[in-house]
């Protein structure tokens, strides 16, 4: 197949790449700046977003687009400025793709566009399937159910259309574990917050495995949760993370202070949402780390 990726030098662009890669298939990155990228087997980097940039002419009769692109949640304090810049980006990017699928004359089966389980809300007590069609009201939710808005115009293209919903993905060296590591290798690993709040993860793999297995499967559309099936409290996420790692859980951080060093991004450690991956399950989908230990040993043998 043919695939272009939007947002492929990120975490979950460059394993997904490399999965593609190894699949047999040709992948297409929409990058800002083309000229500072190395050169890969079986792949071509477009250059997109600018006033000269014409990427259609090259991905019509792609098999199928994956959006990635946008700005980081953790990257910086929830400043008015920082939240604005988290909605255009996603928002601007998805544009462009609808953009570039209605000026193809051969247009993809299928766009996967990621999204998050933030469209939910937050919640110690419910459980959420792709059934509840009802957005939570916070900023993340916000978030996510004005970025699929947008995703959905590709469907009047015809285009299949897939949000996958990421929870919390599990990587050695990016995102939220390396973080949440650090205490435990000092010794002082411990409850955050109540820890009660659940914690919806999914290990890297299956990220990528779930993006993959959206693109092949015409069943598989709208909303799709990319969570294990073994979402867990953070009192017991931490506490398994210290037995992995052979280390204590015993030093509570206080909700408190991770509001006055992370203002209102505390919430993405503070609150959570139980959610399931029904869509994934009932269409087949085998994960890779259905239980936690599982995917934390795995991960941390891992070079």
């Amino acid at each position: 197949m043919k695939i272009a990726i939007a947002g492929g030098t990120g975490l979950v662009g460059q394993a997904l790449t490399d999965h593609l890669i190894d699949k047999g298939n040709t992948i297409f990155i929409l990058t800002r700046n083309s000229t500072d990228k190395k050169e890969k087997d079986h792949v071509t980097y477009l250059e997109w977003l600018q006033d000269s940039s014409n990427p259609e002419a090259i991905l019509d009769g792609v098999d199928a687009i994956v959006n990635l692109a946008g700005e980081s949640i953790n990257s910086g304090r929830w400043t008015e400025e920082q939240k604005r810049k988290i909605i255009k980006s996603r928002i601007s990017s998805t544009k462009e793709i609808n953009r570039i699928i209605a000026s193809m004359q051969n247009k993809p089966e299928v766009l996967v566009n990621a999204s998050a389980i933030g469209y939910y809300g937050t919640s110690d007590t419910e459980t959420f399937t792709e059934s509840d069609t009802t957005p939570g009201s916070d900023f993340l939710a916000s978030t996510v159910y004005a970025w699929e808005k947008e995703a959905e115009h590709a469907q009047s293209e015809g285009v299949r259309t897939v949000y996958t919903r990421f929870g919390i993905v599990l990587d050695k060296e990016e995102g939220a574990l390396p973080r949440m590591m650090l205490p435990y290798k000092l010794f002082a690993g411990g409850k955050i917050g109540s820890g009660e709040q659940w914690m919806s993860w999914v290990h890297i793999k299956d990220v990528v495995g779930a993006i993959a297995f959206s693109i092949e499967n015409k069943s598989v559309e709208g909303p799709v949760n990319v969570t294990a099936p073994d979402p867990k409290q953070m009192k017991d996420f931490g506490r398994t993370l210290g037995k992995v790692m052979g280390r204590p859980h015993w030093f509570p951080t206080p909700g408190f202070a991770l509001k006055t060093a992370l203002g209102e991004m505390s919430v993405l450690v503070l609150e959570g949402q139980r959610v399931l991956p029904k869509k994934l399950e009932e269409n087949g989908y085998k994960f890779f780390y259905s239980h936690l230990d599982d995917a934390l040993s795995d991960i941390l043998q891992s070079k």
